[in-house]
């Protein structure tokens, strides 16, 4: 059973001497894409409930909103709560004129991040992702920009989000990649195979979104029931009907097994991810401050070696129908993600 009033512990993640709290809160949705932006003033209360229960990984990003998610961070760290946090926020993701480009020149990567400093009303930027690669820029050139914000000071650490192994190779060569940004949970494991390895093989820190299956495992498919016609959900395949069937077994028998464990659905495929291993730090987002308390209640949950092997038959390969993103998504992911060689954009200058 989840214990009320834990204390929640403190992780490594990765090997160049980032800390943060042991589970993180995502804010995108907060600002955009789960329908209308939430009022202000609440989620600054979610925000500061979060930092004094002991979560102080706050994860945004410029493309949400686009824009706004940053300013309510920022405004959320006014009055010493700046000092409590580790800050991740993404470049890298354009919508400018409602066209939506991946962006990854050097000229951009700069000009993104004082940006975001200032949104953020920040003098440095914990951790520093490209959202999504460029796959037309070589991930030298991007990354050489990065290094150089690094010696500035405008940024602490660098993390990449939906890259492939051999684009994580590059990056890390010109400069120590921090951690990785990944979709990880008990229906979504195709990282697993490669990804996953290859951060442990380089000392790189794992950063799980999206571990709650973008809410399917926290309430199935009554989830689909209450979506504002601006929730990106509602286009994902695996919320279709066509796919809906077969997918709500996957939340059933975690709901069986989760009753079993004396905790809640969303609290038992959380604490999956946290026993991925002590160098994975999932980021749930919500707009609830019991959804953040039933979020944090999973940190201790103890799962023994028969529970683990339950939960991995559970989300078998089968387990899950549909694409985990909508429709033309899925070209912005890791397994689309690598670079042209750097001799091709040098013989291009």
């Amino acid at each position: 059973m989840a214990k009320e009033g834990i204390k929640v512990p403190r992780m490594k993640l990765g090997s160049q001497g980032l800390e943060v709290s042991a589970q993180g809160l995502g804010c995108m949705g907060m600002s955009a894409f789960y329908g209308p932006p939430k009022p202000e003033y609440e989620m600054i209360k979610l925000i500061h409930h979060a930092i004094n229960s002991g979560i102080t990984f706050l994860d945004t990003s410029d493309i949400y909103g686009p824009y706004t998610n940053e300013i309510l961070i920022g405004k959320a760290l006014k009055g010493g709560m700046r000092e409590q946090v580790e800050l991740a926020t993404k470049f890298g993701i354009s919508s400018a004129d409602g066209k939506i480009e991946i962006i990854g020149d050097p000229c951009y990567v700069r000009a993104s991040c004082e940006a975001s400093l200032k949104r953020l009303d920040v003098n440095c930027i914990d951790l520093y992702y490209q959202h999504r690669i460029d796959t037309r820029v070589p991930i030298e050139i991007t990354m050489g920009e990065l290094k150089k914000l690094v010696k500035e000071g405008k940024i602490k650490y660098i993390g990449l989000s939906e890259a492939s192994a051999a684009t994580i190779r590059r990056a890390h060569q010109v400069h120590p990649i921090t951690a990785i940004q990944l979709e990880w949970s008990l229906w979504s494991r195709d990282v697993e195979e490669e990804i996953v390895p290859t951060c442990r093989e380089l000392g790189i820190g794992i950063v799980a979104y999206s571990p709650l299956g973008k809410g399917f495992l926290s309430s199935g498919p009554k989830l689909l029931e209450d979506l504002s016609n601006e929730d990106f959900r509602k286009h994902i395949p695996r919320f279709q009907a066509e796919n809906l069937e077969h997918n709500k077994i996957l939340y059933e028998r975690i709901c069986q097994m989760a009753t079993k464990k004396g905790c809640t659905p969303s609290q038992l495929a959380l604490a999956w991810v946290h026993h991925q291993g002590n160098d994975v730090c999932p980021i749930p987002g919500t707009t609830k401050i019991e959804n953040f308390n039933q979020n944090i209640g999973a940190l201790s949950i103890n799962l023994n070696t028969k529970d683990m092997a339950e939960l991995e038959s559970i989300a078998s390969a089968d387990a899950v129908k549909g694409e985990r993103d909508a429709s033309g998504a899925t070209i912005y992911d890791y397994k689309n993600s690598d670079t042209p060689p750097l001799s091709t954009w040098n013989a291009a200058r």
